[in-house]
């Protein structure tokens, strides 16, 4: 049985106090996390104590480890395309959350894309509501999202299906008023078997650099972006830099923008989910014009997941199946 004072003594001293856990420790400890191996109280006390200091590079690979050990694996759809994956934990609050847009599109070529995340939206609008309003519905088990997988090369899983206890940690958000480590844990996971392109987006720029570091470090192929209040979508006003580690290279695929806003692009006259739903499909169908922000990530997953050979392939292809003539 782990002795949680002694970890609370290392980690619970405050940003400039505390010492960091080294990747074993940091592994044993969110394994007995994830497992509901820790009092309640203590368990709050750890949550906290991390909120306080942040994770360093070594507690954020153990935590890591420690979750992957602990997924509830898919089977990667059969094809030659990398499966995107899609982390969507925040919602929208000011903007409309496209991130079914993004879903969609990449649905539409041909990229098997699986979206795992809450089922409620906190008080925000989640991609699981709107979702259901564009007739997708959350897979309820494993087999139903292997399932929907195959057959449409789109599905929604639920958190607890994949990691429910990841999604024990998430809940506490409730109970203890601020997120916790798990909520930039749940953005990293792959929940296929296989390599899969993930979608991670950060929303504080002290995460970008954990984050950078953590997959500049690895073999995972993941794109890295500071997310729409914290979605996976490239913020459809003003373009963010756009990263993707492949194959141990890191390459900027997308600067971020700069300076005024020469155009706002058309959006939903409203952030809730049926008014972004009705957008979304105007969308699809062409009756709205795609914001370039989203083309431009477009062409980056395109890329990513091998369905172009380059980026300007990529674009090219893009360009002609959105008709943006705005994507270089």
């Amino acid at each position: 049985m782990l002795n949680i004072p002694r970890f609370l003594r290392e980690i619970g001293r405050g940003r400039d106090g505390a010492r960091d856990l080294n990747e074993a420790e940091a592994y044993e400890l969110f394994s007995a996390m994830l497992d509901g191996g820790i009092d309640e109280l203590e368990l709050g006390g750890v949550l906290i104590a991390f909120r306080m200091k942040s994770e360093s590079h070594d507690e954020l690979c153990g935590f890591f480890r420690a979750c992957e050990d602990r997924l509830i694996r898919l089977r990667r759809p059969s094809g030659k395309l990398l499966p995107v994956v899609i982390p969507s934990y925040n919602g929208a609050r000011h903007q409309a959350n496209l991130t079914p847009l993004l879903a969609l599109l990449l649905q539409r070529f041909g990229v098997p894309v699986l979206v795992h995340g809450p089922l409620e939206g906190m008080g925000r609008v989640g991609t699981a509501t709107i979702f259901r309003e564009l007739g997708i519905l959350p897979s309820a088990t494993l087999a139903k999202t292997q399932e929907a997988l195959d057959r449409d090369g789109l599905a929604f899983v639920p958190t607890q299906v994949v990691s429910p206890g990841l999604n024990n940690l998430l809940a506490l958000r409730a109970r203890l008023g601020v997120r916790n480590s798990a909520h930039s844990l749940v953005k990293m996971i792959d929940p296929l078997e296989g390599d899969s392109v993930r979608l991670v987006s950060v929303s504080h720029p002290e995460y970008m650099t954990k984050m950078r570091d953590f997959f500049s470090a690895g073999d995972a192929t993941a794109m890295l972006l500071r997310g729409t209040e914290g979605e996976a979508f490239a913020n459809p006003k003003r373009r963010p830099q756009i990263e993707l580690f492949k194959g141990g290279v890191h390459q900027v695929l997308f600067e971020s923008e700069i300076g005024p806003i020469a155009h706002l692009p058309k959006l939903p006259e409203s952030i809730d989910a049926s008014a972004t739903a009705t957008w979304i499909t105007q969308a699809m169908a062409g009756h709205q014009p795609l914001p370039t922000p989203l083309v431009n990530q477009l062409a980056c997953c395109l890329y990513a997941c091998g369905y172009a050979e380059d980026m300007n392939q990529a674009k090219a292809i893009v360009a002609v199946e959105t008709n943006s003539l705005a994507v270089a």
